[in-house]
């Protein structure tokens, strides 16, 4: 029998997962091994500590739910969301790029036809907002599937107020034409704070963080022959550019929301008060 102490019982586990059949599996798990003792060594937490970090995670995990995933929201604050993407989505010059996915997205979004306003019973400033799907050289891709999903002027999400009936709003799904280009009328969405009710929160308050994401709205786009694509784009000017609290933006993808008053619309509807306009031309990489 073999006696485990601090000096020995790192070597003992990798012993023990060596002969784990799957060579993937056995990557993963000498690595988690490796460096999870190496942070327990480094920071020599007390028992009191270990228990606390304990509870943390289960926490974390009673948070989750059918409209709220805290362990996203963790790996999404830690860096970690922003790391893998990284990892797995390193696209030819010329792609646009891609940022996290975030919490929000909902499979069950309605499809409209182009030009459609997807509003709802969302309140806000009306925006109008026009894309154009390309290749890495600019050519049109006809047909791509466009997801789009955004916040309020409040800083909701519909899935955060489905408790009061009022159902998906602010989200939609388009096809591209055969120009590429697809567009659609919405209002401005706004600056929010990630749920900070819960353990993540309470993690970013004693880490002295804020808890708040510029104003963005989300894409993602598929196209046969090419690699997904799940972006922001993010408003110029925002004060959280330099601090969103998910590591989400990257210089790329952010463009200047227009303010626009009154006239016409790119579309020929006639306006009247404020509103704003987007455009952006987003470049698929091949699949290859």
């Amino acid at each position: 029998m073999r006696e485990y102490g601090e000096a020995t019982i790192t070597d003992a586990v990798l012993d023990r997962v060596a002969n784990a059949p799957d060579s993937r599996v056995r990557q993963i798990s000498e690595a988690l091994v490796r460096h999870l003792h190496a942070f327990i060594r480094e920071v020599e937490p007390t028992e009191a500590e270990w228990e606390w970090g304990i509870r943390f995670l289960t926490e974390t995990g009673r948070m989750c739910s059918e409209t709220r995933q805290e362990f996203i929201l963790l790996s999404d604050t830690l860096g970690v969301s922003m790391l893998v993407d990284a990892i797995n989505h390193r696209f030819p010059s010329g792609a646009t790029e891609t940022t996290v996915f975030g919490p929000f997205y909902a499979a069950a979004a309605p499809d409209f036809e182009s030009g459609a306003d997807i509003r709802g019973h969302l309140k806000g400033r009306p925006m109008y907002v026009e894309g154009r799907v390309t290749d890495v050289n600019g050519l049109p891709l006809a047909g791509a599937v466009v997801d789009v999903w955004h916040s309020d002027e409040e800083g909701f999400y519909d899935l955060q107020r489905l408790d009061q009936g009022t159902g998906l709003a602010g989200r939609g799904r388009f096809l591209s034409g055969a120009d590429g280009r697809f567009h659609f009328w919405t209002v401005r969405p706004s600056p929010y704070p990630i749920p900070d009710d819960g353990p993540v929160g309470r993690m970013l308050k004693a880490q002295g963080r804020h808890p708040f994401r510029p104003e963005h709205i989300h894409f993602m786009i598929v196209a046969p022959g090419h690699r997904k694509l799940v972006t922001h784009i993010f408003a110029a000017g925002d004060k959280y550019l330099d601090s969103d609290v998910v590591f989400g933006v990257k210089k790329s993808l952010v463009e200047e929301y227009q303010a626009r008053h009154g006239g016409h619309a790119p579309d020929g509807r006639v306006m009247d008060g404020d509103w704003f306009s987007l455009e952006y031309e987003f470049r698929l990489a091949p699949a290859s």
